[in-house]
């Protein structure tokens, strides 16, 4: 008789490396100095979310694999024993070596630090390349409430070609509620308001769209990602896109959202 043959389980990590992924919630671009420079009201914060390696995703969707790529190349399959902001700065100047245009640093903190992260990004601090203070929660009960609210939808890796930054409107009142979003979205995780963290997702999109429209329309992109997004933030709590040209829609609900994943957050 025939039969099925069985082979040992093998462990994600075991493929993909045991480097934590990074989610980034709202608030992103306050840590490019370009656009904090021109904020009236600084500190200006962004949200990230340490993941644990138990899924892959996609490449070109905002998700900092082009960071983690660099860390597995840097420390092999794991994170080093050494502080978190030392192997931040390491990580940094890694992937931006000779860059014209440097990666935030954003990737790296998301990578590095765990549980949910507030970056304060100044530009009178370190020219606005590092935050001037993070602000980490690492509370497992916070960790499972954030795991359980949140949905991620793939729609569609950046496609070649594509550059987000060929249309700037840097103007400082955007600006200023763009690094509000990410204040208003860490206390919302903090206080389990899921009410709270949709609206500061969907308005950190409107920032977006208001300063670097190419984010979500540009001549490459052929996914209606316009549409695609208000029907999530009109059928559900609130969304917004896991990088500028798409990658995941991460929407805030409380109820199932048919074809998302979930994931687990990396706590200390």
């Amino acid at each position: 008789m025939g039969g099925c043959l069985v082979t040992p389980a093998v462990r994600i990590t075991s493929i993909i490396g045991n480097i934590p992924h990074r989610m980034a919630l709202a608030g992103g671009w306050i840590d490019q100095p370009f656009v904090s420079r021109h904020n009236p009201s600084p500190p200006g914060s962004m949200v990230v979310v340490s993941l644990e390696p138990n899924l892959w995703f996609m490449d070109r969707c905002g998700m900092a694999s082009g960071t983690r790529k660099v860390a597995l190349e840097l420390w092999g399959g794991g994170v080093p024993d050494r502080a978190p902001a030392e192997l931040v700065r390491e990580l940094y100047r890694a992937e931006n070596k000779d860059k014209a245009e440097p990666s935030g640093s954003q990737d790296m903190i998301g990578l590095l630090y765990p549980g949910v992260s507030r970056l304060d990004y100044d530009v009178e601090f370190e020219g606005g390349y590092f935050p001037a203070h993070i602000e980490s929660n690492c509370d497992p009960g916070k960790a499972r409430w954030l795991e359980e609210v949140l949905h991620l939808v793939p729609i569609g890796q950046r496609p070649k070609g594509y550059n987000p930054l060929g249309i700037k409107n840097l103007d400082p009142e955007w600006i200023r509620q763009l690094g509000q979003t990410g204040k208003d979205c860490f206390d919302a995780i903090v206080a389990k308001d899921v009410g709270g963290l949709a609206a500061s997702m969907n308005h950190s999109m409107r920032c977006w769209e208001a300063i670097l429209p190419q984010t979500v329309i540009h001549p490459t992109i052929q996914i209606d990602l316009k549409r695609i997004l208000s029907y999530y933030q009109s059928r559900y709590a609130g969304a917004m896109y896991s990088g500028c040209g798409g990658g995941y829609a991460i929407v805030a609900s409380e109820e199932p959202v048919p074809g998302a994943l979930q994931v687990k957050v990396k706590t200390c």
